[in-house]
């Protein structure tokens, strides 16, 4: 017997989609405090009545989203509960890169719960090897799910392009993998839970953009650079990453800055990681394939003339190819991510001057080159996306 369709009166549907979302916005309210705040707090930031936001609160509660606070007494009458995101409501980030592989969990307050992490060396390995060490990493973080909690989801960074479904790796040229589907082994530890795979730059963006649930970062239009071995890259404005048509935008390590210079295992040459990834910068300042930036840049400090040079020509190549971006898509900060950030100190100078000298609009924008710290930040931004969509749209993940 099939149901009989049910004609919902439109000021039911109405009623329904305003209180989804009045859900939404008092806990964004919740999560985006610095401070915890009472339910007459969120009724002063929201704009919503008091009845109103106390309805929603006890909802958000009770459905698992929100906990309660030891109520404080303020003033005169009754004591203020403050109320803040669940610690019982977690996702999972993973991320692999041709240095290291990583799994974290973070809770819907954005902080770490459990972090697991390795650095071999993967470059043009077989998949194998580094998923399973990634298996093992997911299989320690989800032992510390809180009691009682759930994980909403996992996402999953790789240094590659994804398809737009965020189901496989089409590429990863510094690893060496191609059309790879890494989620069965991942899969059977997640038992059900979903996992989305994506571009390592373009969650690590996402993760600066807003670095917890529902609360923003300091800028929500930059272009950010995630170096390691090679140079990948994402712009984001109005605090969203801009994916493109087909998902593949952000390569900024594969914009030319010398054709017809070094070749890459992209298929062109002259490409920027050619010349700020780690794996050139080393090779440049003729040291081991294993060296850090970090020891480059201690080497160049020391004195090492080919390893200074060797910086030198990255932070030319990051501020030619970047002003470029600036002028094209308007965005006044660049973010230094990932390994490069080590370097932060002795490239920013120079980056900074060349895009005040080749920026057009340089005399009329605030343009600055900041770095983000995370150390794994398209894990963090792998957590943070399934974490940002219950902020978006609570009604959906509420357990009762």
């Amino acid at each position: 017997m099939h149901p009989v369709p049910v004609e919902v009166p439109p000021a039911l549907a109405h009623q329904s989609t305003l209180r989804e979302a009045n859900l939404g916005v008092v806990l964004r309210s919740v999560c985006a405090a610095e401070e915890p705040l009472s339910r007459a707090g969120v009724a002063a930031g929201t704009g919503l009545t008091r009845s109103t936001v106390s309805r929603l609160v006890d909802e958000l509660v009770a459905g698992g989203l929100v906990e309660e606070g030891t109520a404080l007494l303020a003033g005169p009458g009754r004591p203020a509960t403050p109320l803040l995101p669940s610690s019982r409501v977690c996702a999972v980030g993973l991320q692999v890169n041709a240095a290291h592989v990583a799994a974290r969990l973070l809770d819907l307050r954005g902080r770490v719960v459990a972090e697991s992490r390795s650095e071999p060396d993967l470059v043009g390995s077989e998949p194998a090897a580094g998923l399973a060490l990634l298996a093992d990493h997911l299989a320690e973080v989800l032992e510390a799910v809180p009691t009682g909690g759930r994980v909403l989801g996992a996402g999953l960074a790789l240094p590659g392009v994804v398809d737009a479904a965020g189901e496989r790796l089409l590429h990863a040229p510094n690893l060496g993998w191609r059309d790879l589907d890494p989620g069965p082994d991942l899969r059977a530890l997640l038992d059900g839970i979903p996992l989305g795979l994506a571009n390592e730059a373009n969650l690590a963006a996402h993760a600066f953009a807003e670095p917890a649930p529902g609360r923003r970062g300091r800028s929500g239009h930059f272009v950010y650079v995630s170096g390691e071995i090679g140079i990948g890259g994402a712009v984001v404005t109005d605090w969203r990453v801009q994916t493109g048509l087909h998902g593949f935008a952000g390569e900024i390590g594969h914009m030319p800055f010398r054709p017809g210079g070094d070749p890459c295992p992209c298929g062109s040459d002259g490409c920027l990681e050619r010349y700020a990834g780690r794996l050139a910068m080393t090779r440049r300042a003729g040291l081991p394939p294993g060296t850090t930036l970090a020891e480059l840049g201690r080497l160049a400090d020391g004195g090492h003339a080919a390893a200074a040079e060797a910086i030198d020509l990255a932070a030319d190549a990051l501020g030619v190819v970047l002003a470029g971006v600036v002028n094209l898509l308007d965005v006044p900060t660049v973010v230094l991510g990932g390994e490069i950030g080590d370097l932060a100190d002795r490239i920013t100078p120079r980056v900074t001057e060349l895009l005040r000298a080749r920026v057009m609009a340089a005399a009329f924008m605030p343009l600055e080159v900041v770095r983000d710290a995370d150390d794994v930040p398209g894990a963090t931004g792998g957590a943070l996306l399934h974490l940002s969509r219950v902020v978006a749209g609570p009604a959906g993940f509420l357990t009762v």
